[in-house]
């Protein structure tokens, strides 16, 4: 097999049950993947949501606050809690992991998106496998709906692919991969498994919204497919809960949604 440079984005919904606690079968099971991949010859990036929901769980909040100096705060003890987590399980198969936080100043600046970049390389170069978050606890953007600019890590992890230009985008999500119409209306929905061309139609097809413990929906990830594939990235949309089908992807089986690169 080719090795590649892999980007793998991991959404709320996958990370973590529905109280917010981390699931430690599927946390552990992708750093068993990841390293396995890894091991092989292969480059890895993850890109990992999740901070905010394990820290309402963690500070043994009631509900997710609204107020926007306590989702900071949240996201600061759940990042650390999430890396402590990572890094356990990845040192379990034999890999170190790095932690890089980022906000859309850090793409936007031209000196910033170069030292990113020069990390990245570092990490990737040295053997390390990078893990990558919006950094909540300074940014205002992220977390409040309206200004989002990377939308629930989807855009972001997109944009981390091209930064580090990598061969290809696997998103992990509660969601099997993009359907010809709303499958939560639609009973007879089909899955597309495969995507030469964005269009309209499968934009329409797109429209909806993500779990209670996420805020990215099937457009978020739609949109970061437009971003790759445009920038020669081929992009996947497969189910989260069973890590192996990142195995699937690489071994090229028919499974979730495949966005063919554009050049």
């Amino acid at each position: 097999m080719e090795k590649q440079r892999i980007v793998v984005k991991v959404g709320t919904s996958t990370l973590t049950g529905e109280s917010g606690a981390p699931n430690f079968r599927t946390i552990d099971k992708l750093a068993q993947v990841l390293s396995t991949l890894h091991n092989e010859g292969h480059q890895v990036v993850l890109v990992s949501s999740g901070a905010i929901a394990v820290g309402v769980n963690k500070m043994r909040l009631p509900v997710k606050p609204q107020n926007v100096c306590m989702k900071q705060a949240a996201a600061a003890v759940g990042q650390c809690e999430l890396m402590h987590i990572y890094d356990k399980c990845f040192s379990e198969y034999g890999n170190i992991v790095g932690q890089i936080l980022l906000t859309a100043e850090d793409i936007a600046v031209k000196e910033k998106r170069r030292n990113l970049k020069n990390t990245f390389e570092a990490l990737l170069e040295a053997g390390m496998i990078p893990i990558v978050n919006e950094n909540d606890s300074v940014s205002h953007a992220e977390i409040e709906s309206d200004k989002k600019v990377f939308g629930d890590n989807d855009m972001l992890s997109a944009i981390v692919a091209k930064l580090c230009e990598a061969n290809r985008l696997i998103i992990l999500s509660d969601i099997e991969g993009l359907y010809d119409s709303n499958p939560n209306v639609n009973p007879n929905a089909k899955l597309v498994y495969r995507v030469e061309q964005i269009t309209d139609e499968l934009r329409n097809a797109a429209a909806g919204s993500g779990s209670n413990r996420g805020t990215g929906g099937m457009i978020t990830k739609l949109e970061a497919a437009e971003y790759a594939t445009s920038h020669g990235m081929d992009m996947h949309i497969a189910l989260g809960n069973d890590p192996e089908n990142i195995y699937r992807i690489m071994e090229k089986e028919p499974i979730g949604t495949y966005f063919v690169k554009q050049y």
